[in-house]
């Protein structure tokens, strides 16, 4: 998934779990014209209660950004190559995220949001310095419930994620490809291994023509 496309969410509605799409890309309910505000992808936990564009989503609209890893890139001399984490055990995972409702002068209207990072674990942080943060299932109640506890007790669920939970490595950079999605995505790659010798053709026999008796062959 990419920004400004549709991603599913889950968020709290009537008391209840909901699952939605919205654009992945924040939009602040006070933004007059979207085309002028710059995409927000990414909110920093360490600022998320302070910023404008993010405050009022940290007190009334937390949801989880359910996936089964998230990608990476890091610099190597004058390109990225990308990486892979995801969990150890297998199975999705939970990014803390923030939604809101934009509502247009001529009536128009869209939901978007926004995934929390916070800094990186070791694992990760050979990759990048930061990485979105994880709720855990047992955190799934506390991190959504926006009526009952504050942003600032949500917040302290914003930490690095366990050393042991994610695996990082290397994959093959046709994932930089947005209309590329298959599961040989996932492999693992190395720009530095050496590519294996193609597989010369081998030579077809050529069988000796017999002379001809006046019977036909099937060879």
């Amino acid at each position: 998934m990419a920004p400004t496309q549709p991603v599913p969410i889950v968020r709290i509605a009537d008391g209840e779990r909901q699952f939605a799409l919205v654009r992945w890309g924040l939009i602040p309910a006070w933004v007059k014209d979207p085309k002028g505000f710059a995409l927000l992808i990414n909110a920093r936990a360490e600022s998320v209660n302070d910023k404008p564009a993010f405050q009022n989503a940290m007190k009334r609209r937390r949801c989880l950004f359910p996936a089964d890893g998230f990608y990476e890139w890091k610099p190597h001399g004058g390109s990225k190559r990308p990486y892979l984490a995801r969990p150890t055990a297998g199975g999705p995972i939970a990014f803390a995220g923030l939604w809101e409702t934009w509502m247009g002068p001529n009536g128009e209207e869209m939901e978007t949001a926004a995934i929390i990072t916070a800094q990186a674990n070791a694992a990760m942080a050979a990759v990048h310095h930061r990485a979105p943060a994880i709720v855990q299932p047992e955190q799934f109640d506390f991190w959504l419930d926006c009526r009952n506890v504050d942003e600032n007790m949500a917040a302290e669920l914003l930490a690095p994620a366990p050393e042991s939970l994610m695996e990082v490595y290397e994959i093959s950079p046709a994932v930089n490809r947005v209309a590329n999605d298959a599961p040989a995505l996932h492999e693992p790659h190395s720009a530095d291994a050496a590519e294996p010798p193609a597989e010369q053709p081998r030579p077809v026999p050529r069988k000796r023509q017999p002379a001809d008796t006046g019977q036909g062959s099937l060879f």
